[in-house]
């Protein structure tokens, strides 16, 4: 069972939305043996309760080291031997979306795979982007030119499958081969860029980061909440990315961009935009939720920190019960009663 595809979700604060998306799990993974797990940023809203009551997952517990961390000691206290797919708890998944992943995973031989994210109202979700240049830091994404636009507009784009530099970390399937060369994801980023850092290390490693388009998912998007110092630490955290693939002049220079971004929309009245420019500016006022308290142009090492494996409650896993029907069903722990 250690082969079988292991699913991490990332919760804090998710009771409204985890049971949507564990329940849409058995048809997304038709055919494909998995485990679940539940990985809890200390959650006060019943999140842990619910998915303990549930017993088709498997629940760790951990303080809230991030997003990045979470996954981290997901993978590590499932022992992953295979893919590894990755979930926002805001997310509901359609049939055989993670079967599509799986399949487009082996025949390409990429290292990450994402799938179509569909938006509340149906749409779908511009959810492809380039990799951060200076012209992109600009913040003219809206113009939809390459040149100036991280995100990806094309419509063409979102309907075949093809490599991309990153997208949206709300679904995403890791290939076995992929976690051995790229290692962790970097804890330094408590939330917003570790998978802009995890796809571009990925390409870095040999391995290309594709779009599925026949692979479906629904995102309903602000399930970690939003709030000017969130908006701050995003700021930071792409100086930051930046920082760490560029030279001293190339990123001061990002850095300089951004400020100046940011400025003017603070100028015209942003709340969020001015609590990003003070934390751009001074060190103390930088969103105290980051885990290392330095200015964006410090290079920092990756994985400056260990992945968070502290002895963190492990709910056991019982025997699965016999699948509908009585034939083979998709292997799911049960957890205690």
């Amino acid at each position: 069972m250690r082969d079988d595809l292991v699913i991490i979700i990332v919760t804090f604060n998710s009771a409204a939305v985890l049971g949507d998306l564990l329940d849409s799990l058995p048809e997304a993974c038709e055919g494909v043996p998995f485990r679940t797990y539940v990985v809890d940023n200390d959650s006060r809203d019943g999140t842990v309760e619910l998915a303990r009551s549930r017993g088709d997952c498997t629940v760790v517990t951990s303080p809230n080291h991030g997003y990045a961390a979470a996954y981290n000691l997901g993978v590590v206290r499932s022992g992953a031997s295979a893919e590894v797919l990755l979930l926002n708890p805001d997310t509901r998944l359609e049939p055989r979306c993670v079967a599509t992943m799986r399949d487009r995973l082996r025949r390409s031989g990429a290292g990450i795979v994402v799938p179509t994210l569909e938006e509340a109202g149906g749409s779908v979700a511009r959810s492809l982007r380039r990799r951060p240049t200076l012209l992109r830091s600009i913040g003219l994404g809206r113009s939809g030119g390459p040149r100036v636009s991280e995100i990806v507009h094309e419509e063409r784009d979102y309907t075949r499958a093809h490599p991309v530099d990153w997208a949206t970390g709300a679904v995403v399937l890791v290939s076995a081969e992929c976690r051995a060369r790229v290692g962790p994801m970097d804890e330094v980023f408590f939330m917003y860029s570790e998978e802009t850092d995890f796809c571009l290390r990925a390409g870095d490693a040999g391995l290309e980061t594709w779009f599925e388009p026949r692979a479906r998912a629904r995102h309903e998007g602000a399930g970690s909440g939003t709030s000017p110092e969130l908006y701050a630490m995003q700021a930071l955290n792409r100086v930051r990315l930046y920082r760490r693939r560029h030279h001293l002049t190339a990123s001061a220079a990002y850095y300089g961009l951004v400020l100046l971004r940011e400025l003017c929309w603070a100028l015209a009245g942003s709340r969020d935009a001015r609590c990003a420019v003070w934390a751009l500016l001074t060190v103390s006022r930088q969103p105290d939720l980051l885990p290392v308290r330095r200015h964006p142009l410090v290079r920092l090492d990756p994985w400056c920190r260990e992945p968070s494996v502290d002895p963190s409650p492990l709910d056991p896993p019982a025997a699965a019960p016999p699948a509908a029907g009585g034939g083979p069903g998709p292997s799911r722990p049960r957890i205690g009663a």
